[in-house]
């Protein structure tokens, strides 16, 4: 498995797990049904932001997002957005990406990294960021939707880098 720079030519690859993902509602708080341009600007970031995408081979594993957290005097704290693609779980993808954000954001020379949106439910996502060094610092009662279980909790994650 190889992580990379995400390319345009990818886009068409990263949207239909994009799509299903989203579709599944237990994950992620985008709105449903956006077409293939929509749902390309949430995702496919511009500098500071950065895509990057999983592959074996011609096969996008997986794709992450990341950047400053927030415009101006909060740009020193980085976040990301992870998705990987249902079909291809379990073979350390989650994990790879993770370890590519912690990488970058360090070289990149951001004070920590807090991720604003872990769905309390996911608990493989939350297992997976405890392992890499993230802790809840809190969590937003009801703030997700979730399509099976009703009104969840939102984790508020976080990693001091520096």
């Amino acid at each position: 498995m190889l992580i990379r720079e995400a390319a345009e030519q990818d886009w068409p690859r990263i949207y239909p797990f994009f799509s299903e993902i989203v579709a599944g509602g237990r994950t992620y708080a985008y709105p449903e049904n956006l077409s293939s341009e929509e749902a390309r600007g949430y995702w496919m970031k511009r500098p500071p932001g950065r895509t990057v995408v999983a592959v074996d081979g011609d096969a996008v594993l997986g794709s992450a997002t990341m950047g400053p957290n927030r415009p101006g005097r909060g740009s020193h704290i980085a976040t990301g957005s992870f998705m990987v693609d249902p079909h291809q779980q379990s073979r350390g993808v989650g994990r790879a990406l993770g370890n590519d954000l912690l990488e970058w954001a360090r070289a990149a020379g951001y004070h920590g990294i807090q991720f604003n949106a872990v769905v309390e439910t996911n608990e493989s996502a939350v297992h997976l960021w405890q392992s890499l060094g993230f802790r809840i610092l809190t969590t937003v009662p009801e703030a997700f939707d979730h399509a099976e279980h009703g009104l969840v909790g939102l984790h508020v994650m976080f990693q001091r880098l520096k």
